[in-house]
Formats: structure tokens, sequence, C-alpha cells
């Protein structure tokens, strides 16, 4: 196992990653901002180095200095949390050619599922359906026009080198296409210095379901699925796990499908592999895979009791996967909200303040992975996510209630949060009974705005 561990990220991820490599005996290493200099990963890390300003591409991304606090603090492995370098190759590659163990999978694993074109064809090939759509890229609009003639509409355009909902247009019509294709191309070489772009029949009514995997590098297995269909902008907002709208046959081969493609390009570490489920045709499609430890993780620690930082650590230092399938079971429902530092009365406008009385909940099948504390002063260069609010119940119904009385019981002096569209989200018919869909959320915000002014 490791001696001393690099976390090369920020947040909530970070103090959960630190956690997690403490509880293994491992000392570790947080890098800071000179905006993040007071902030709870840096007070709870065993050492902490100053990586540069508040702009991440000078401090959280900048892979020099990165490696150069390693270096310092004699650090022999990076854990790269979610977000800024989590899924970059170079990174990986960097951390691996500096003698250091990266913890996650190797660069040419993240090129390879990283790039949404090449990860659909290793799908195909593992036996996994996609969702109908170009064999490849699309290298100018008028191939774009071609594919047209086998999707029809709606049609999908997406990045290549997508992620996070940037890079995507939705076109209903010759006209829009028109319109949307250029509009992606723009914002997918801006976001990601890549313009490649490929194409995907949109399915209706589709829910988002993902499957948790484990992986070594030569053996794999699941640790089942959830679902995050109640998303804004292309965003997720509420994950949970299990899904109820799976019968258990279709969670099988849902499940099996992911740890086939696993297995096939030699994954190693903590992954997710995410599809879209068409509930009218019973039928699920492969849409990506990313290649890191997701935000929603804890649901499936949850339901799982698997600790899946310390199994990613684990695997990293030299350890065969530890589980099999049969030990891996599923107890209960649990439910995640992302508490960010937005106003849902005005549009979710980020609120970066300062954090007055901090109350979290407590009892029985809570828990509350946070980055703040009384006093923090929430700075306003980062991502708005302050804390993510985790319950388990039972069943999925006593999940929600005690989703509910949770929130109730929580309080964030001092600043706007998406608390108040959880507390409304958990009350709506169409939410307790499961009836959602990943475009369902757009038009309830549109339908029940006076909700959220609490």
């Amino acid at each position: 196992m490791f001696k001393k561990l690099l976390v090369a990220n920020r947040g909530e991820i970070a103090v959960r990653v630190i956690r997690a490599a403490q509880d293994l005996g491992i000392r570790t290493v947080a890098v800071y901002s000179t905006a993040d200099a007071d902030a709870l990963h840096v007070q709870l890390a065993d050492d902490a180095v100053n990586i540069g300003p508040p702009a991440a591409k000078k401090s959280y991304l900048n892979i020099e200095a990165l490696l150069a606090a390693a270096h310092d603090t004699g650090c022999d492995s990076v854990h790269p949390g979610y977000g800024f370098l989590a899924e970059n190759a170079e990174f990986s590659d960097a951390v691996t050619a500096a003698g250091l163990v990266f913890v996650g999978p190797s660069g040419n694993a993240i090129r390879l599922m990283g790039d949404k074109v090449s990860a659909r064809a290793a799908a195909a090939a593992a036996g996994v359906p996609v969702v109908p759509g170009s064999a490849g890229r699309v290298e100018s609009i008028e191939a774009a026009r071609e594919v047209l003639q086998q999707t029809d509409f709606p049609v999908m355009i997406k990045a290549a080198a997508g992620g996070g909902g940037r890079g995507i247009r939705i076109a209903n019509s010759l006209a829009e296409f028109e319109q949307a294709y250029p509009q992606a191309q723009a914002e997918a070489l801006a976001a990601f210095a890549d313009g490649g772009l490929y194409m995907e029949k949109v399915i209706g009514r589709a829910r988002h379901i993902e499957v948790q995997v484990l992986a070594d590098g030569t053996n794999a297995v699941h640790c089942y699925e959830r679902e995050c269909s109640l998303q804004r902008r292309r965003q997720k907002v509420w994950e949970e796990a299990p899904s109820r709208a799976l019968s258990d046959t279709l969670r099988d081969e849902l499940c099996a499908s992911a740890v086939a493609l696993a297995k096939a390009v030699g994954y190693s570490g903590a992954g997710t592999v995410e599809y879209l489920y068409d509930d009218a045709a019973d039928r699920f499609y492969f849409i990506e895979m990313n290649t890191r430890i997701q935000v929603e993780h804890p649901v499936t620690e949850a339901i799982t009791g698997i600790d899946l930082v310390a199994e990613m650590l684990r695997i990293a230092g030299g350890e065969p996967l530890r589980l099999a399938q049969g030990d891996i079971a599923v107890k209960g429902h649990a439910i995640e909200v992302r508490l960010n530092a937005e106003d849902p009365a005005r549009d979710f406008a980020p609120f970066p303040g300062k954090i007055g009385d901090l109350r979290i909940p407590g009892g029985p099948g809570v828990r509350f992975d946070s980055m703040i504390y009384d006093g923090y002063q929430v700075p306003p260069f980062y991502d708005s996510l302050l804390a993510k609010l985790i319950v388990h119940g039972e069943t999925r119904e006593a999940a929600i209630v005690r989703l509910a009385r949770a929130l109730r019981e929580l309080d964030i002096a001092g600043m706007k949060t998406t608390k108040p569209l959880f507390l409304a989200l958990a009350a709506d018919p169409s939410v307790q009974a499961g009836d959602v869909h990943t475009r369902w959320l757009e038009g309830w915000l549109t339908e029940n705005a006076a909700a959220l002014a609490g």
C-alpha cells in the first residue's frame, strides 16, 4: 500500500479521498490555490502545498505544479478525484513517467474511453448495444447530413471529446440541424480543444442509468446501477440506487454488459458505464464510460456497503480485486442530492458567500459529504457544489421520507442553495412514483418556479 498520497483536487471530493486514505493508514498531501488556503481539505490533510493563484489553469490544472508538489513532499501516488485532470490522459501518463502511481486507469484507457467515438466502437465490439448514429466522427456538415438519412430527427450532435453536458445540441428539423451543427462544433473546440463531433438518435423519454464497476486490469465486477434521470441542462442533480425502472432480468443484462466492457478494454480502478434506457421499448443503449470516481458514488456505497475510494487505492497499490461478484448485494435504497451554492429562485445564479451557522442533519441512514464549515468563505472561482446529502432507507419510499426530513433539518446560514429544489421534488407525485426521464425536470422547473423561492 502507498505511504503518501497527493490529492490533486479540491472541495468535497478532496475531503472524501483524504479521509479514505487516512483510514487505510496512508499519509496525505493536499494541494490548494491561494483562494483555497482556508479550505477544509487543506486542514484535514497531513501536509499541504500551495500550487498557484485562484485560476484553475494556473493551479489545479497545472500538471507541472502538481508533480512538483508530489516530489517535494515525498509522495508515491496521486489521486485525481473528479473534474479538473481526473480524465486527462496526459496527466495520467505524466504521473507514471514521474515514477508515481496514478490512482485510476492508464492514459491509454482514458484516451480510448474518453473519446466518445472510440468508446462507442469499443462498446459495440464488446457486444454492448449503442444508440443508433454515426459510425465514427462526422468530419463535415455534408457527412453529417448523410447520417440523417439513417437516423432521421430528432438527432443529437455531440462533442467527441465531450463531458459535463457541453458541446451538445438537439435538432428536430433540418433547419435546426444547419444551425446547431456549427454551434456544437464551436463549443466543443472551446471547451475541449477538439471540435470533433458525432451524432446519435434522440431516445424519447429516456432514463439515464449507469453501472458502477471495479476492475484490476484483468478481472472486473459491478456494484449494480444508479439512476440519474433528474437533470437540469444535462447536469445531474438527484441520483439514486437502484433504479426502480429495471426488471431483474434487464438489470442482470445491463450490469453484465458493463463488466464485459471493462474487461474488454483492460480497465483498472473505479469506473462508470453510462446508458440511456428506453422505457417504452424496454431497451438500454451505451452512451459513454467515465474513467474516474463519480460525484454520485456514495449512493452505491450506501446500498452495497463498499468503500469505492478505498477499493481504488487498494487496486492502484497493486492488490488484485478483492471482491467476487457473488460478494456484492443490494440492500435498501439510497438517494443523493447535490447542494450547490446557487439561487433556484434566480435561475440558479451562483451564490458564493460566507457560511454562517451550519446545522448538519443526522440520524440513521443520513450521510453528509461536504467541504464547508462555520465561517467558511465560499470562493467564486470554482464549481458551485458545496455538499452532497445522501440518505438510505429500507425502501425507496422510506428513503424519500428520510430525505425530506434531513433537508428540513439542514441549515446553511448565509447562503442560497438548491435545498428548496429538493424539498419540492421530494414532495412531487411524479418523483415519488419514479415517473421521470432526462428531460422531465426542465419542464417541471418551468411550471414550478414559485416553489423554489423558499
